[in-house]
């Protein structure tokens, strides 16, 4: 992502714009030579960025002074580089190649915690665990299928990406306000020359023809990047809650995100094992996720075809929000891959409040046996209250020894509705569907890219 971001790679599209717009030219039958379009094919990479910096602080304008250095290069092609061209042209459309390329490398990433995930899913489909709402014990689910809605909501996310990839388009050659007019001029007139140009140089840089923004201003819509910095935030957001929970569950010692061996916790609590991978990823989604109202108040006043408000802010939360989320992600990858379950806990935890998750089954046998549900209902509401206020005390969970010398539940079987298995419902079942439809479609479109996005510098 840095590599994608750099200054480097930017100047290096610009001057590949500069020669597609150049080798279109002379397609169309502007007086280009050969010998013009090969000087540029000579010096496409060997920038010479302290000429272009001392260009710069002269004329107070980046793409001319990139314009300039290149020229003193390339002396016999100086007076075709930008021919017709605005500074948009090459900001842009280097802009809108650099956001695919990233979007692509968020989205392999994704995919790859998406596809760690379904792993400790499947793994952990069958093990109950306490389940909670408001924060507050509630009933079972089982541990891969928690894992499994953590996938699903970066799987979600995985699917703006997807969308924002697949309708991404090119600005191309639309000159200072988007009306094409310095090219009409350049073609004496001839609009479908400008048209021909226009389709030649979005091919040359790797969009189909159909992949332009039928108008724009003097820059491409800056909705867009509020579309893609939306998808960035859901996908911030996802990890956000991924990396919540396990944090939730690693203070109760159910889960505990990978410790290396000679890793410190705390500098004054020697024993703290911190759930600081978790913690790093949360600040960075919340940046990223902070990041997105930006575009929107740019896109909002972009008067009539172009501000130039819109660069100075772009130029910061564009690669920001792209880095802080790759990382966030390459955070959240290292934590699944190496993800430890305490399976004691879990079950201690569970077993702990599984008798208030009984109740209702409880309720369910007496009335079987002849009991009024209502009658069952408050003697059950009754024991419970009464169990509760004793584990706030300081005491067990002695629901079962009060409903067990209750007369309306003497001669139910207590201790066969203590399996955990029972109140887990479809929950493994969810897992295997989820793994075998989304995980499996993730697989076969990602995983290729998947296996180059590991950073084991974690």
């Amino acid at each position: 992502m840095q590599a994608i971001w750099s200054e480097e790679r930017k100047f290096r599209t610009w001057r590949r714009l500069w020669l597609a717009l150049a080798e279109s030219e002379q397609n169309l039958g502007l007086d280009i030579t050969d010998t013009q379009l090969e000087a540029m094919r000579s010096h496409l990479d060997d920038l010479d960025l302290a000429a272009a910096a001392t260009y710069e602080r002269s004329l107070r304008h980046d793409v001319m002074a990139h314009v300039h250095a290149w020229g003193d290069q390339i002396p016999e092609a100086r007076g075709i580089i930008h021919l017709g061209a605005t500074s948009q042209f090459v900001n842009c459309n280097t802009e809108l190649i650099l956001l695919r390329e990233s979007l692509e490398l968020i989205a392999a990433k994704t995919a790859g915690v998406i596809l760690s995930l379904c792993e400790f899913a499947q793994k952990w489909k069958s093990l109950p665990t306490l389940g909670a709402t408001h924060y507050q014990p509630a009933q079972p689910v089982t541990v891969g299928r928690r894992a499994a809605t953590w996938a699903q909501d970066l799987w979600l996310g995985l699917e703006d990406l997807e969308h924002r990839i697949a309708t991404l388009r090119f600005r191309g050659v639309r000159g200072a306000t988007g009306s094409q007019a310095s090219f009409v001029a350049l073609f004496d007139g001839d609009q479908d020359k400008v048209e021909a140009l226009d389709q030649q140089v979005c091919e040359r840089m790797g969009w189909a023809a159909n992949e332009r923004y039928p108008v724009t201003g003097q820059t491409y819509p800056r909705v867009v990047d509020a579309q893609i910095l939306g998808a960035l935030a859901v996908v911030a957001a996802a990890t956000h809650k991924c990396a919540t929970d396990i944090r939730l569950l690693a203070g109760v010692r159910e889960l505990e995100e990978p410790f290396e061996k000679n890793q410190i916790g705390s500098s004054a609590m020697a024993y703290k094992r911190n759930p600081m991978r978790c913690e790093r990823a949360c600040g960075m989604a919340r940046f990223v996720m902070t990041l997105a109202a930006s575009p929107l108040q740019t896109a909002s006043v972009q008067w009539l075809e172009r501000t130039l408000d819109d660069s100075s802010n772009r130029r910061l939360v564009l690669p920001e929000a792209f880095l802080a989320l790759d990382g966030t992600l390459d955070v959240m990858r290292n934590v699944v891959d190496g993800l430890i379950v305490r399976p004691a806990v879990v079950e201690a935890r569970l077993r702990a409040e599984l008798p208030f998750m009984a109740t209702e089954d409880i309720m369910m046998a007496a009335v079987k046996q002849g009991t009024d549900r209502q009658d069952a209902h408050e003697s059950v509401r009754q024991h419970a209250v009464a169990a509760a206020e004793a584990i706030k005390e300081g005491g067990e969970n002695d629901l079962l020894a009060r409903l067990a010398g209750d007369p309306l539940f003497a001669s139910i079987d207590l201790d066969g509705v203590l399996d955990p298995n029972r109140y887990v419902g479809t929950c493994p079942e969810q897992v295997d569907r989820f793994v075998e439809t989304i995980g499996e479609t993730i697989q076969e479109r990602w995983q290729s890219r998947v296996e180059g996005t590991v950073d084991p510098g974690i």
